[in-house]
Order: C-alpha cells, then sequence, then structure tokens
C-alpha cells in the first residue's frame, strides 16, 4: 500500500495509457481514469474529499473560455470555402499557371495546400478536396503514384501548422499564451516548411524528370486566340502587386505616422507582411475589375482567371490575419469575421445554399463537440493528477535529464513523435502539453517557441504509417480499383495503400527537418514576437519611497505623512535610513506601512545595484 501511495503519478499515467490501449475513446478514458482514481485517491487518503468538488468549477471555467470560440469559428469559414468549389478552382487555376513545367501539379498541390490550410484549417478537408480534385489528374498525366500520394497528403497537413491553425488556438490554450502571439511565432517556420516541399519536388525535376511530367500542350485550356498562354500580363500584374507591397512595408512606419498623428518610429515585421501583402493583391483585384468591366483588355485569360479565383481568398486570409496581428480583433473575433466573409464570398459566387449551411454547420458542431469532449476529460484527469503531485513527478523526471534545454527538447520531441503514432493532435495538445509546459518555463524555455516546435512536430501525426489520418483520408478518395479515366478512355490502375505509405515517408523526415532547424535556431519563431517591456521594479519602488518620504502624492492629510518629530530626507535619497517612530506612537510602530515599503524594496546585501 505504500508503494502505490508513494508512487500514486506515475500509476495513475500508466492507467491512463491502458485505458487507451483497451479500445476506449479518449475523452472517456481520460475522464474515466481521472474520475476512478480520483476516488481511490480519496479513500487512500493522498489527497482531501474536496479535489472533487473543485470538478464543477474547472468545467465552468471550459465553458467561459472565450479563446476556444475560435475553433468553431475557423472551423465554419474553411468548411464553407471548402464546400463552394474554391479548392477546385483553385487549382485548376493555379494548375494552369505551372502547368509547363516539370512537376508543375506538384507545385500547384503544394501552393494550394497552403492557401487551404490559411483558409480551412482543417487537415480531413485539405486531403479530401485535392485528393478527389487533383490525384486523377496527375494519374492521367503519367505522375508517379507514390509522389502524388505523398504531395497531396503532406501539402493538406499544412493546416496544423499555417496560421490560422486550430491547432495553434488549443496550443495557446494549454501554454497559457497569446493565439496572436502563437499565430505569429508559427508565421515564418510555416512557410519555411513549405518552401522544403518546393525544393523537394524542384530537385525531382531535376534528377527525376520521369516521375513528374510537364502538362501537354492540349491540357492548358486557357490561351489567348493567337495561341499564346497569357503570361506576360500575368507577370505584369504580379510586378505590380509586389511593387506595391514593397513600397507599403518600406513605408509602414511613415503610412503609421500619417494615419495616427505621431511619430512611429518602428513597424513589427509580421504586420509589415500582412497589411503589405494584403495592399498588394487588392491592387491587383481592382486592376481586374476595372479591365473586366470597362472592356480594357489588358489583361490574358489566364491573368483574369488567377486573379479573381486568388485574390478573394487571399484577402480573406489577410484580413483575418491582420486584424488579430494588429490588435484589432481577437482570434474569436478574426473566426467570427472569417466565417462571415467565407459565407458572403460563396454567395457571391452563386454557390451558396441551405444545404451547404447546413452541412458545413453540422460538421462544425460535430467538430467543437469532439474537442469539448476531450477537453473536459483532459480538465478531470489533469485535476487528480495534479492533487496527486503528478507535476511535480514530471518536472523531476524531465529536469534531470542531461543536457539541459536542448537535451529536455530533444527528448520531448522523440516522445511526442512516437506518441503521435496513436494519438491526434488534440489528445496531444490535451494530455501531453499540460504536463510539459512547467518543466519547460522551469528550464527557461519560451513557451511561444515549445508551443510552435511541438506544433510543427504533431504535424506528423497525420503522416505516420500505418495510423495517420491524413493517409487514411487519402485511401477514402484514391482509386482502389482499376478505372477508365474519362478524358483519355484509358484503364488506370488504382493506387495502393503501400503506395500512399512509401509516398509519405520523405514528406515525414521534412517535417522532422524542421523541427531540428527551429531547435537550432529559435529566433526564427522568437524574432517574430513583439520584445517585452521589462521594469525595473527596484527603480519604481525607490521612486514610490521618494513620493511617500516627501509628502508629494498624498497631501496633508497622508496617514502615512511625517509626523512630528520625524526628519523627512530633503534629498529623497530612498537608500536614507527612516527616522524611528516612538513606541508610544500606537498607530505606527512594526506595522508602519512605510517601513514595510521601505523593508520591501531595500535591495539585498552584495547586490550589485539596478541592473
Amino acid at each position: 500500500m505504500e508503494f502505490i501511495v508513494t508512487n500514486y503519478a506515475p500509476i495513475m499515467f500508466g492507467g491512463l495509457i491502458i485505458f487507451l490501449l483497451l479500445g476506449f475513446p479518449v475523452a472517456f478514458s481520460l475522464g474515466a481514469c481521472g474520475l476512478a482514481f480520483g476516488f481511490l485517491g480519496i479513500e487512500l487518503g493522498i489527497f482531501p474529499s474536496s479535489v472533487i468538488a473543485w470538478l464543477p468549477q474547472r468545467l465552468i471555467g471550459i465553458m467561459a473560455n472565450d479563446t476556444l470560440l475560435a475553433v468553431p469559428f475557423f472551423t465554419l469559414m474553411g468548411l464553407v470555402l471548402e464546400r463552394s468549389g474554391m479548392a477546385e478552382d483553385l487549382l485548376d487555376s493555379v494548375g494552369q499557371v505551372f502547368g509547363s513545367l516539370r512537376g508543375g501539379l506538384a507545385l500547384a498541390v503544394v501552393f494550394v495546400g497552403a492557401l487551404l490550410a490559411a483558409t480551412t484549417g482543417v487537415v480531413a478537408a485539405s486531403v479530401i478536396s485535392m485528393g478527389l480534385i487533383s490525384m486523377p489528374i496527375m494519374l492521367r498525366y503519367g505522375y508517379d503514384r507514390r509522389l502524388a500520394s505523398g504531395v497531396i497528403a503532406a501539402s493538406g497537413t499544412l493546416a496544423q501548422i499555417i496560421p490560422p491553425s486550430l491547432v495553434l488556438i488549443i496550443m495557446a490554450d494549454q501554454l497559457g499564451r497569446s493565439v496572436g502571439d502563437m499565430y505569429k511565432g508559427a508565421f515564418l517556420p510555416a512557410f519555411m516548411l513549405v518552401g522544403l516541399y518546393v525544393l523537394w519536388i524542384v530537385i525531382l525535376a531535376i534528377f527525376r524528370p520521369q516521375v513528374l511530367p510537364a502538362l501537354p500542350p492540349e491540357a492548358r485550356t486557357l490561351r489567348e486566340p493567337d495561341g499564346s498562354a497569357g503570361y506576360t500580363s500575368l507577370g505584369v500584374l504580379a510586378a505590380i502587386s509586389a511593387l506595391v507591397s514593397y513600397f507599403l512595408a518600406s513605408h509602414m512606419a511613415d503610412i503609421h505616422t500619417w494615419w495616427q498623428g505621431e511619430l512611429v518610429e518602428s513597424v513589427p515585421t509580421d504586420e509589415k507582411v500582412v497589411v503589405a501583402m494584403c495592399g498588394g493583391v487588392f491592387i491587383a483585384w481592382l486592376i481586374a475589375i476595372v479591365n473586366r468591366f470597362a472592356k480594357l483588355g489588358m489583361l490574358s485569360r489566364l491573368a483574369e482567371r488567377v486573379t479573381f479565383v486568388l485574390i478573394p481568398p487571399l484577402l480573406l486570409i489577410f484580413l483575418v490575419l491582420g486584424t488579430i496581428f494588429l490588435g484589432v480583433a481577437t482570434p474569436t473575433e478574426g473566426g467570427a469575421m472569417g466565417a462571415v466573409g467565407a459565407i458572403i464570398m460563396a454567395w457571391l459566387r452563386g454557390r451558396m445554399s441551405m444545404s451547404l449551411l447546413k452541412q458545413a454547420l453540422a460538421s462544425t458542431t460535430r467538430l467543437a463537440s469532439f474537442v469539448m469532449f476531450i477537453l473536459i476529460g483532459a480538465t478531470v484527469f489533469s485535476l487528480v493528477f495534479q492533487a496527486a503531485d503528478g507535476p511535480k513527478w514530471v518536472e523531476h523526471l524531465m529536469s534531470s535529464l542531461p543536457g539541459g534545454q536542448v537535451g529536455f527538447l530533444v527528448v520531448v520531441n522523440i516522445m511526442i513523435f512516437f506518441l503521435a503514432f496513436f494519438l491526434d493532435y488534440f489528445e496531444l495538445s490535451f494530455i501531453v502539453i499540460p504536463l510539459l509546459a512547467p518543466v519547460a518555463d522551469k528550464l527557461g524555455i519560451d513557451l511561444i517557441w515549445f508551443g510552435v516546435l511541438l506544433a510543427v512536430n504533431m504535424q506528423t501525426s497525420f503522416l505516420h504509417p500505418p495510423f495517420g489520418f491524413a493517409l487514411f483520408f487519402l485511401r477514402s478518395v484514391a482509386p482502389e480499383k482499376p478505372y477508365v479515366d474519362r478524358v483519355t478512355g484509358k484503364v488506370m490502375d488504382p493506387v495502393t495503400t503501400m503506395q500512399i505509405y512509401k509516398g509519405a515517408i520523405p514528406f515525414l523526415f521534412m517535417q522532422l527537418t524542421m523541427v531540428g532547424i527551429l531547435i537550432a535556431f529559435p529566433g526564427l519563431v522568437t524574432g517574430n514576437l513583439d520584445k517585452q517591456v521589462e521594469v525595473n521594479m527596484e527603480a519604481v519602488g525607490n521612486q514610490m519611497m521618494d513620493a511617500l518620504q516627501n509628502n508629494e502624492s498624498y497631501g496633508s492629510d497622508n496617514p502615512f505623512a511625517s509626523q512630528p518629530g520625524e526628519a523627512a530626507s530633503e534629498s529623497g535619497d530612498a537608500s536614507a535610513p527612516a527616522p524611528e517612530t516612538p513606541a508610544s506612537d500606537e498607530g505606527y510602530g512594526a506595522d508602519d506601512p512605510t517601513k514595510a515599503m521601505e523593508e520591501a524594496v531595500k535591495p539585498s546585501e552584495g547586490a550589485s545595484g539596478t541592473q
């Protein structure tokens, strides 16, 4: 019995693993394990019965958590855009742009996957959409089945790291940090990961061109009457947009100074990027609008199609992220605005219907309920685990690792990698992160960096053979049997499950490479965050003492003012000793608040002065 009492926390954690291995749903496993060990701990006298009484207050706190409201809003925004045909239009348009290049279709899938990630934020929606639309086209024109499968699955997982990601919202909530800061920290690593995908495709196009051929001329349908592709006007439009973006970025401080009416010397980099790109794409969209309605004929069919398909979702992305980064809106308000914007976009394109809205709302309700039940179960478990001093056990276990911060990060990331074989990112966020965050904070690790690092690692949970959810989603839409292609009329071979698994492995290694890069260069995350203002508390205390002793702030009625017989320091030096109050003066004595203040702000012996 003594062994059980002494090792109650690790036994409880092992009990949770047994519950999960038995196949029970994660939410119910967490709740059942927490309640079972809670009542057992009360019976054994490990903690008082009041622990269970704290549970209703914790659950009410979950319901009152405004941050988590962003989850259903961003989910609704993504589902409305995905079901309104945005993914199909984007893949078709971007595929036409890159179709003449070897690997052009794969590049189109990566870029559209990044765009869908920034709008849908849901892996299932991205993978299924791109699998249904691009997989038949890639197979039709001779793409290797493993490469096609890997590109589609990996591009869909970008929804986990590119803001506004649901994972980052959950991570910020569990780490007790701002969602806006988490988005800022993930901005650069997310697009570096996109760059790794692009680099891999380019390398394959150079050294193994046969696995990713270019589209044949007959498949490039957006052509001018003279037979040209129309790249010239598209390039000019892109150049104008880039110049406008560069001008806005380089003069952002001047624009702020003009807008606010006071001198602004510097603007955060993330704000420059979002506002500048928003201005650049808006100018391109405005030029296309004027060209269409005035019938000027300045833009080719390709340029016009790309502009009208690409710009609206880009503007919505920059509008949502921009308001969050600028501090104009909270993530919850930004998500609500994005959901309304998605509905308006679908309505303007003639794709909005009551059945579509009902489907999107039903899917959003299911996902939000799924998150809520897991969070409730995790709260029950963590409440009892904390009462059993579980965090201290985890802290002693992790802080004793060799290598300090680096050793801790390496072990944690290896652990997350292997846990991701069995748990998805919601479960990892609610079970593991609350245990690791206090240890990371005590080791001096920036929690925003820690959160982004683990979010990149959790992406691998979607690509792990044999349990990766992205692989399952792709398997559900990839052809399992031979089929007749509707365009060429040829009989096409199916895509096997092993081909999907093998195709995901190179991208899995790229994600792990990104984890290593972030451990080696934390500035990629922390460099985008606003600098914290450091307050010299000793100097503040000295100023308060100066005001108290000179009676500058409280007037003649101040009860702390100098009494007759007391000599206030004319120099205002806080370090000068305060004159003692006569023992007969019962209003002061040992409880004098002036003396208490002086003792509180007095520098410790041997201190080197103001830091």
